[in-house]
Order: structure tokens, then C-alpha cells, then sequence
């Protein structure tokens, strides 16, 4: 079991979900600073609440990933509580829909700011106060199977997704210098809260649409939070050594597998 005993994290997107699921892996396997950060106020507060049950200093930080000096501040406030961050996962994301056809100037800004752009400086800033300060550090970003390519209506959300690929094995790669390991989860359909109501807003989903889901898919479920952690969790730890660019599919469907 990975030791974070010495992890000081921040997890955007910490307020429910699969950040959430992070948060309480980590602090199971030892980590005692973390904070977690998102647009939902009384969301997020509720959750570190929860989180503190355990002992463990978790702070809830207002930020709109959209924004971006929210972003870089998320990362300030962090390292002002807690002395340093040592740990990074960008987990919080938009999904609004949108194809080729139909996508219009301002969610394709709205989707590319909060899922790329966001991320991107977040990770700077946390990059930059790893550096000044003198200490390694990992980061972990928050991925999906669309960046292999997508459905039709998710054309901005898998280009937004895609950049963040890019942006993953780029910064690993000019951040090894400075001990700074980057590295990337493409994640399946996964079983949210968020899904939940993505699935009930732009598909007209009803109580039953999980079940429903879950019967179709070849191990009879979808992704859950608990096990993509598992893997985050492995990744931000010493257990995974020297590991850093690497984007990890974490799904039941193979990316370029064709019918039988």
C-alpha cells in the first residue's frame, strides 16, 4: 500500500465523485494535508467536513478552474496553509455537449478553459512553488478514453481533453529536471454523481439508466471511483519510482479495438 504519510495535496474537483474518491484514498493511506478545491461552495465545505471525521486538515477551496488566476491562487492558499504541496490532481472538469456541427465559440472557450487551460496553469504554480521551494513532487491529471477520439457530441470536450494529454507529457518531460513526475488517467464512463446528472440533463435518463448502462458493458459496470484512486493514488506515491508522461487507459474498452 502506497505510504503518503508525508503527501500534502490539493485536488480540484475534491467536492465529490471520483476527487473525492482521491481525497479519501489518500488519507487512508496517510496523507493528513490535503486540500480540495471546486466551484461548488457548500458542496465542497460539506465534503471536507466529512473529511476531517477522519483527523485528517482538510481545507475546501473556492476556485473555478475557468478562471484563471482562481487556478494559480488554489495552489497559493494551499502552500500558505500548509507550508508546501506536494501533490497535484486535476480532476475537475466540465462535459458540457457539443459536435462539429452544432458547438458554438463560447462553449468551446468555456470547456477548453476549464479542462485545459485551468489545468495547465494550476499545474504551473504548483510546479513553480515545488521548484522554489527544493522539493519533488507529482501530479496527476484527470483524463478520458475521448482523447483517443470521442463521440460526435463530445467534439469540444474530447479536444479540451486532448490538449490536457498534451500538456501532461509535456510538462513531464520539461519537469524531470526538478524531481516533478506528470502522468495522465484516461478514464472509461465512470459512475458519478456528475454522470448522474449529466446523463439525466442531456439524455433524458431516468432512475434506472444505470442499471441499465451496466448490463451492456462486458464486465457488467462502469468504471468506479474507488479503483481509478487506487491507481491515482499509486501514481502520487514512491511506489511508482522514476514513472512520469505516461497516460494510462483505465477502461474495459480497448482504444482502437474493432468488432469481431
Amino acid at each position: 500500500m502506497p505510504d503518503h504519510k508525508d503527501t500534502v495535496a490539493v485536488i480540484t474537483g475534491g467536492g465529490q465523485g471520483l476527487g473525492y474518491a482521491i481525497a479519501e484514498r489518500l488519507i487512508a493511506e496517510g496523507c493528513t494535508r490535503l486540500a480540495i478545491a471546486g466551484r461548488h461552495v457548500m458542496r465542497g465545505e460539506e465534503a471536507a467536513v466529512r473529511l476531517r471525521q477522519t483527523g485528517a486538515d482538510v481545507r475546501f477551496i473556492p476556485a473555478d478552474l475557468g478562471k484563471t488566476d482562481e487556478a494559480i491562487q488554489m495552489i497559493d492558499r494551499a502552500v500558505s496553509r500548509f507550508g508546501r504541496v506536494t501533490a497535484l490532481v486535476n480532476a475537475a472538469a466540465a462535459t458540457d455537449r457539443g459536435s462539429v456541427l452544432d458547438t458554438t465559440p463560447a462553449a468551446w472557450d468555456n470547456l477548453m478553459a476549464v479542462n485545459a487551460r485551468g489545468p495547465f496553469f494550476a499545474l504551473q504554480r504548483f510546479a513553480q512553488c515545488a521548484v522554489a521551494n527544493g522539493h519533488a513532487a507529482s501530479a496527476v491529471n484527470i483524463l478520458s478514453m475521448v482523447v483517443h477520439c470521442g463521440q460526435s457530441f463530445l467534439a469540444p470536450y474530447s479536444a479540451s481533453k486532448a490538449a490536457l494529454a498534451n500538456v501532461t507529457r509535456n510538462a513531464a518531460q520539461a519537469l524531470r529536471g526538478q524531481r516533478i513526475r506528470v502522468n495522465g488517467v484516461n478514464c472509461g464512463w465512470m459512475d458519478t454523481p456528475g454522470e448522474d446528472e449529466t446523463q439525466r440533463k442531456y439524455h433524458g435518463a431516468g432512475d434506472g439508466w444505470l442499471a441499465e448502462a451496466e448490463a451492456r458493458q462486458p464486465f457488467g459496470s462502469l468504471v468506479k471511483t474507488p479503483h481509478v484512486a487506487g491507481l491515482v493514488s499509486y501514481l502520487l506515491s514512491g511506489d511508482s519510482g522514476v514513472m512520469t508522461g505516461s497516460l494510462i487507459d483505465f477502461d474495459q474498452n480497448v482504444a482502437g479495438a474493432y468488432p469481431e
